[in-house]
């Protein structure tokens, strides 16, 4: 199945890069008051241990982002299936082996500014998939082919919360 027969919506890496990014300024921000306005010699700078510890993050930052963009991490919905695709991996999930799918919010998760997550309950299968929709390129696309296959789906059922009761001992 080729990505051209379905809507493919692409994994952000927008925080990646700002995550790299702002370490990478902090480094050189640092490094560079450190250097020359405190200790007036550069080589000072590289004894610091707080240096180390801003470096680490730097790297670690960057390694996550090349991680994540060699993933190449995205969804693809065709007419019958939902397709959850990176580079080494790819799961198929039928339509019509879907249980129930909800659209709603998420209060606990905020990404890119939504609180908007697709709850799918794939049917023999205990746990939930999880699209939070701030993390895919084209939201409100990927919100309305959403709601497209929910309309040929059944919905969630309500669940019933029963408050506790406490009672004094």
């Amino acid at each position: 199945m080729t990505e051209q027969q379905g809507k493919v919506f692409k994994y952000k890496l927008d925080f990646y890069y700002q995550s790299a990014l702002i370490y990478l300024v902090t480094l050189i921000l640092y490094g560079g008051i450190r250097g020359s306005l405190v200790e007036k010699k550069f080589s000072y700078v590289l004894d610091d241990p707080l240096m180390y510890v801003i470096i680490f993050f730097v790297l670690m930052s960057f390694v996550v982002l090349g991680l994540n963009y060699a993933r190449n991490k995205r969804l693809i919905i065709t007419s019958d299936s939902i397709i959850f695709k990176h580079h080494w991996h790819e799961r198929i999930l039928k339509l019509s082996d879907i249980e129930w799918l909800h659209i709603g919010r998420e209060p606990r998760v905020q990404t890119s500014g939504r609180f908007q997550v697709i709850m799918i309950k794939p049917k023999g299968r205990r746990r939930l998939f999880r699209i939070r929709v701030g993390r895919y390129e084209r939201e409100r696309e990927l919100v309305q082919e959403m709601a497209r296959i929910a309309a040929n789906v059944p919905k969630r059922k309500q669940r019933r919360w029963r408050r506790p009761r406490f009672t004094d001992r």
